[in-house]
């Protein structure tokens, strides 16, 4: 059977609709950065997630090629994720779109290395004949972070978001964003096929322990 990341780290995948604190271990992602309104049709974010999907897949299914990774085994693409950020480092205005500064990832196992990921872009760009050039490989140390489950569309984040930032006064914690350490989402619902209010979406932030 297939490694599923969301099935293996529940922890990160797989939280409570409430908050919680926890400590995420440094993840190895294919990234994509933009700036614009996610929703515009065939803008910036909408080519992202195609570059993110083709080198992702390219990666996947590499055992059936020439290209042999070592250590390589067999697993479910991890779902799509992005951080977001406007002009002030954790105030997000959900009614301008068009501000998000984004980089949106999809998260690779361990054993890829740096040249695999530049054999899955240059491999990627010439069978789907898609620019993937923009495509650069992360790893991202998120640290100590609050999470939890968000329930409904993306609009309505701000009501969890709230949940979040009472439950870090009350731990004697606080946000800590800045231009590296964002807002932070993981999508696991199919936004094509299951309705706004059934989308579940990880919601992250950054903290700090308060002096």
């Amino acid at each position: 059977m297939a490694f599923d990341f969301k099935k293996e780290y529940k922890e990160y995948y797989l939280p409570k609709n409430k908050p919680e604190i926890v400590t995420v271990s440094p993840m190895k992602y294919i990234a994509v950065r933009g700036e614009g309104d996610p929703n515009a049709e065939g803008g910036a974010y909408q080519q992202a997630i195609s570059v993110l999907y083709a080198v992702a897949y390219t990666l996947k299914m590499s055992h059936k090629t020439d290209h042999k990774i070592e250590g390589f085994f067999e697993y479910v693409v991890p779902p799509l994720e992005g951080f977001w950020q406007q002009e002030a480092p954790g105030a997000i205005d959900y009614s301008r779109k068009e501000a998000f500064r984004w980089v949106s990832v999809i998260r690779v196992p361990d054993f890829v290395t740096q040249a695999d990921f530049d054999w899955a872009v240059e491999a990627a760009s010439r069978k789907k004949k898609l620019d993937c050039s923009s495509a650069e490989f992360l790893t991202i140390d998120e640290g100590l972070c609050v999470q939890m489950m968000h329930l409904g569309p993306f609009d309505t984040e701000p009501e969890s978001v709230a949940l979040m930032d009472a439950y870090l006064k009350e731990k004697g914690y606080a946000n800590d964003f800045s231009g590296e350490r964002m807002h932070h989402e993981i999508y696991l619902s199919d936004a094509r096929k299951v309705p706004p209010e059934k989308w579940k979406t990880v919601l992250r932030h950054p903290i700090r322990r308060m002096e």
